[in-house]
């Protein structure tokens, strides 16, 4: 998808992000009002303090209109964790998701970060195998009941 740009996320993002999330993640994965919040709170964190140095969060849009997001965040001075990444279903599979990770673990590296560490649900197969196809490892699973579902919680880390 080469018409789909990349821009550095701005506060005025946020009830978007926060709304599409919670919107998405009901529809595909039954996720229930909890999820929302979180999203809010990893947001309300990252605009309060972030330092633009080390962290960063971009909006990739098509057509000058949002259509996902994904954020590199400090885990600590080694680690950067990646954080909402969201694509919307319709534009998965076109190679955009792919943009998307490469960009944020581009940053991560000329930021100074040894590694990255993600976590993510068992049940989103295809960002778990666009994570494995980068080399991505799964450090971790375990089952959970969360947002109102049974899940598998994964880790995973590369390094850099």
């Amino acid at each position: 998808m080469s018409d789909a740009t990349f821009r550095p996320f701005t506060p005025a993002d946020a009830p978007w992000l926060v709304a599409r999330h919670g919107r998405l993640y009901a529809q595909q994965d039954g996720f229930d009002g909890t999820f929302a919040p979180l999203v809010a709170q990893i947001l309300a964190d990252f605009i309060a303090d972030h330092d633009p140095r080390r962290e960063a969060g971009w909006i990739t849009e098509v057509a000058d209109q949002p259509v996902g997001s994904i954020f590199c965040v400090r885990q600590d001075d080694d680690t950067a964790k990646l954080r909402l990444f969201l694509l919307e279903p319709h534009l998965r599979g076109q190679g955009l998701g792919q943009r998307m990770l490469t960009h944020c673990m581009g940053f991560a590296r000329s930021a100074g970060y040894r590694r990255m560490e993600l976590w993510t649900h068992a049940s989103h197969s295809a960002a778990c195998a666009l994570y494995a196809r980068n080399g991505w490892q799964v450090t971790a699973a375990q089952a959970v009941h969360s947002f109102g579902q049974d899940l598998v919680a994964q880790s995973w880390k590369i390094d850099l």
